[in-house]
């Protein structure tokens, strides 16, 4: 049995990074003004950050863990919980500071987060999100409060200034829902799902909706080129139904979570799929084409032929979290064969001259979308 102890754990800063630019006090004085300004003492730069700590109760595991250098447990570990009095759910969505929370037995709570828990020391943006597995205490009239959230498995993530935004946890496959006209498609947004996928430990599959607008014989080669990669592509359209038995047998018995931008039809495949859910759709944009924000929050949904699946709001752009320029090459699998006959170890395949990956390029062995792809997450810029 785990024993229990009191440990120092580090609470969120209580100062944030300034919001004005660094070294104005410096380039002030540079160029040579400081002479003409009157006396002040007034800081252009706010105080440094201050930290918080809280004794709390942790479950000592009985394998020795690693101490840190000041000698305690990591700072992110979950406080322990009294298992007969708190009861295990599944996180359906999040509203604000509320969290809806369906226990084991069908039971449909709205709970608070622990306090604790929201200033921990994360880079994550919200603490709870759409899917987790949390530990919650019960209170009247269906509220409660979550106590300690399970270690997640299979997410979906994206950065949100400078942090991290999971947007969805604890699924199996990811949906990449593009639109084929209204918006027109955006293969390299495919490119950074089929990443965000890799790196979340999901499944792909390529869903390429509104399929009655468009030519099938120009989808072709681009269905061709996904396949050869391995990630399942349906045509679906969710006005006249098909590939709609396909991607019904796709998402049987999993929990899948449907993604991409505002106005593909990912609510109107959901419909499709399920007569019933009555999920609510918009128009796209007559003056830009794009897409208007229907959903607005990431909601998880049992699904009457079995498993579950999570729709998402739409998204303009996907920014990968944590990732450094070294790793991208990674997510290409047809860079792999090229790469270890570059000239240098260390290569970069943006710049160098005896670089495969560029010359496989140039004789069409890597697609130059991809490689183009491959160059924005390289540098960070975003479709």
């Amino acid at each position: 049995m785990a024993k229990k102890k009191k440990i120092r754990v580090e609470l969120r800063k209580n100062r944030s990074q300034p919001p004005r630019p660094k070294q104005w006090t410096r380039d002030f004085q540079e160029h040579g003004f400081q002479d003409e300004a009157t006396i002040s003492e007034e800081r252009v730069r706010s105080k440094g950050e201050l930290s918080r700590h809280r004794t709390i109760i942790q479950e000592e595991p009985d394998t020795p863990t690693e101490p840190t250098e000041a000698g305690e447990l990591p700072t992110t570990e979950m406080p322990a919980v009294r298992e007969p009095q708190c009861q295990l759910g599944r996180v359906l969505r999040v509203h604000g500071l509320l969290s809806i929370v369906q226990a084991d037995d069908g039971t449909i709570y709205r709970c608070a987060v622990r306090r604790l828990l929201k200033n921990l020391v994360t880079d994550e943006r919200n603490i709870v999100t759409t899917g987790d597995r949390v530990w919650f205490r019960p209170a009247l009239n269906h509220e409660g409060m979550i106590e300690r959230i399970e270690p997640r498995k299979g997410v979906l993530t994206r950065a949100s200034r400078r942090r991290e935004h999971v947007l969805v946890a604890n699924v199996d496959q990811l949906v990449i829902v593009m639109s084929l006209v209204e918006p027109s498609l955006k293969p390299h947004l495919i490119d950074r799902y089929l990443a965000a996928a890799q790196k979340g430990g999901l499944s792909p599959i390529l869903c390429l909706n509104k399929a009655d607008l468009a030519d099938e014989i120009d989808l072709q080669p681009l269905i061709g080129f996904y396949s050869q990669l391995g990630v399942p592509t349906v045509l679906t359209s969710a006005r006249t139904g098909r590939g709609i038995d396909r991607l019904r047998e796709l998402l049987r018995d999993k929990a899948t979570v449907f993604s991409g931008q505002s106005g593909v039809g990912k609510s109107s495949l959901l419909n499709a799929l399920q007569p019933g859910l009555s999920l609510a759709v918009r128009s796209v944009s007559e003056v830009n084409q794009k897409g208007r924000h229907t959903t607005t929050t990431a909601q998880l949904i049992r699904l009457d032929f079995g498993g579950w699946v999570v729709d998402t709001p739409g998204v303009r752009q996907l920014q990968l979290y944590d990732i450094i320029p070294e790793e991208v090459e990674g997510f290409f699998r047809e860079f792999r064969p090229f790469v270890p006959l570059c000239g240098f170890p260390d290569c970069t395949h943006t710049h160098e001259k005896r670089c495969a990956v560029k010359q496989a390029v140039r004789r069409r062995l890597i697609s130059l979308r991809r490689y183009h792809s491959y160059m924005g997450m390289f540098t960070g810029v975003t479709e």
